[in-house]
């Protein structure tokens, strides 16, 4: 695939940070506050915690520009019929399976947004921190994907130069995906690697080198943007609700009427009696109502505006 706008970094600049020793990172250094944690309090430290915890929002308002280039590609790629790839290590790693997994339920897709994380499924339960060296066992993961230049593949790093997911990116490179580098230090490897770069500064943790605190607070919070407004912009939502969730259990089946109910000012039990028509559709309950049409009509205007209940209604029921 041919470099595009969303390209943040020239070829020849790649690696400027491949030889930063770890200690030299910002998410490794000492946080001042907490140097003599052992003689704080417990309320101490929860206030430290908390004021550090605080600071995370305004990294990540830093970096706005950068996460939107990267919903960019990948609103570009779902459309297109590809496919969101989170990859990472340890924390990273849980991190992306974390949001990927959630967002069948919440918008009804399929594999839109899949995980790979070093050393397996079982690596989410129980740590394998020697996968994260592995480079060719990830340049192995991601040939297994099947990739295609349709493909995006986001890398997870707080340190940004976790050698597992450095290899992953650059591979999916080579196969003409698009990639983003998530990290937690300016000038990364992983950014560097990546078509976009978003790097998330939020400073040396509480707790020295522990990465899973402000660094994956930070990322999973990119990972919600990312994924949430995708499939917004996919025609994933109606106004702010979540009108493609499959109600698959009892708690979800509740939800979905009530999200008929907010989404056309209906009653309870007209919301569950259009539930039934259309099977349990959301998307497809909605439309009826607020068009006054059969579930078959509503079906085939949500064809038509590929799936989005706003451009739907405005067709079925135009004011």
């Amino acid at each position: 695939m041919v470099a595009g706008p969303y390209v943040n970094r020239k070829a020849e600049e790649r690696g400027f940070m491949a030889n930063v020793k770890i200690g030299h990172l910002i998410s490794e250094m000492r946080n001042p506050k907490t140097q003599d944690m052992d003689c704080l309090t417990v309320r101490e430290l929860l206030e430290i915690m908390n004021e550090e915890d605080a600071c995370v929002p305004a990294a990540i308002g830093r970096e706005l520009a950068s996460i939107e280039r990267a919903i960019g590609l990948t609103v570009e790629a779902v459309r297109g019929g590809g496919r969101v790839f989170y990859v990472g290590s340890g924390t990273s790693g849980r991190i992306g399976v974390m949001d990927a997994v959630e967002c069948a339920p919440t918008f009804g897709c399929t594999d839109e947004f899949q995980a790979v994380l070093a050393g397996g499924s079982g690596a989410f339960i129980r740590a394998a921190e020697g996968t994260e060296d592995d480079t060719e066992g990830a340049r192995a993961d991601m040939e297994a994907l099947g990739l295609t230049d349709r493909d995006v593949v986001i890398g997870i790093a707080a340190s940004g130069r976790t050698p597992y997911t450095v290899a992953a990116v650059t591979f999916a490179r080579e196969r003409g995906c698009r990639t983003i580098g998530i990290a937690n230090n300016k000038q990364s490897e992983l950014g560097q690697a990546a078509d976009v770069a978003v790097e998330v500064e939020t400073g040396p943790e509480v707790l020295t080198g522990s990465t899973r605190l402000k660094a994956a607070s930070a990322q999973k919070m990119v990972c919600n943007m990312i994924s949430t407004i995708t499939m917004k912009e996919l025609g994933k939502t109606y106004k702010n609700l979540m009108v493609d969730m499959r109600p698959t259990n009892g708690k979800l089946e509740e939800r979905a009427r009530r999200i008929v109910m907010e989404a056309t000012g209906c009653a309870y039990e007209a919301a569950e009696e259009a539930l039934i028509k259309c099977g349990q559709s959301t998307k497809t309950a909605i439309v009826m109502l607020l068009c006054g049409c059969n579930a078959a009509k509503a079906r085939e205007l949500l064809a038509q505006k590929q799936g989005s209940v706003a451009a739907a209604v405005k067709t079925g029921h135009p004011v």
